[in-house]
């Protein structure tokens, strides 16, 4: 702080010294004069950086490579003569580059003997640290839907259970879709996993399982609709995380399980 300043032989206080200054800036006076003369003209030339030359993309992954992992997945998947076979089998398996930044393999929930197999895409972020697939809000929301056509994860009659599966068990980084080379060396063990649960009736949930199951994607147009996937009657239905962001889905929702409900006792007839 400024308690006095010389101003050719004046002494100033110091709000008048910084007044003073607040003037000289107003009036234009930014640059201090110095004891001698500056030639300006004669400074070196200020070198300014160059921008960072942008990064190229990363190449595509190679034809032969993706190929190669495929068979590897194939032939892992083909060896497992069990569900903790194949997942202890899926677990080892380094050739997915998502492995790498997930916290937990996330494989499967529920009663492995139900008759209802529900498929999701990927582990959200808090499936990754759990390592299972459907928790926190929207598994909650997906209990209270199947509970409400008599239908629990926990329950040991088959006939009142169902079984959650994610088509990829890695979490992929953000939150992100899975890209389809990461979708084409999980299929391997996807089939095998649904073969070895045999399940009477698939549910889709999401545009990922349609992809995986149908080859098609746009969940909205194929919500409702009764296909085959993996050998199965399939019911692509709209994720629970799709709901909980658009209360007013859930109609369409319930319509859908009260279809579900209507094949399982078809099937049992």
């Amino acid at each position: 702080m400024i308690d006095q300043a010389t101003y050719r032989g004046i002494t100033l206080d110091g709000d008048s010294a910084l007044a003073l200054l607040d003037w000289q800036l107003e009036m234009g006076c930014d640059v201090p004069m110095l004891d001698a003369p500056v030639d300006r003209f004669d400074l070196p030339t200020r070198v300014v950086s160059a921008a960072p030359a942008p990064q190229a993309p990363p190449p595509p992954a190679d034809d032969d490579d993706l190929a190669a992992r495929v068979a590897l997945a194939q032939a892992l998947a083909d060896g497992a003569g069990t569900l903790a076979a194949l997942a202890e089998a899926q677990q080892g398996f380094d050739g997915i580059e998502l492995k790498k930044g997930a916290r937990n393999f996330c494989f499967a929930d529920g009663n492995a003997r139900a008759r209802v197999m529900i498929l999701s895409g990927a582990p959200d972020d808090e499936e990754d640290r759990q390592g299972r697939p459907f928790v926190g809000r929207a598994g909650q929301m997906l209990d209270r839907m199947f509970g409400a056509i008599g239908l629990t994860r926990d329950a040991v009659d088959a006939e009142r259970a169902f079984y959650v599966a994610n088509a990829l068990t890695w979490c992929p980084p953000g939150g992100r879709d899975p890209d389809p080379d990461e979708l084409a060396v999980s299929l391997p063990f996807l089939r095998r996993h649904i073969a070895l649960a045999a399940p009477e009736v698939i549910v889709l949930m999401g545009n990922v399982p349609c992809l995986a199951g149908l080859e098609r994607s746009g969940i909205l147009r194929l919500r409702g609709q009764w296909g085959q996937a993996f050998g199965r009657p399939a019911l692509p239905m709209t994720h629970p995380s799709y709901l909980l962001r658009n209360p007013a889905a859930k109609r369409e929702a319930w319509a859908d399980l009260l279809s579900l409900q209507a094949r399982l006792e078809s099937l049992s007839v």
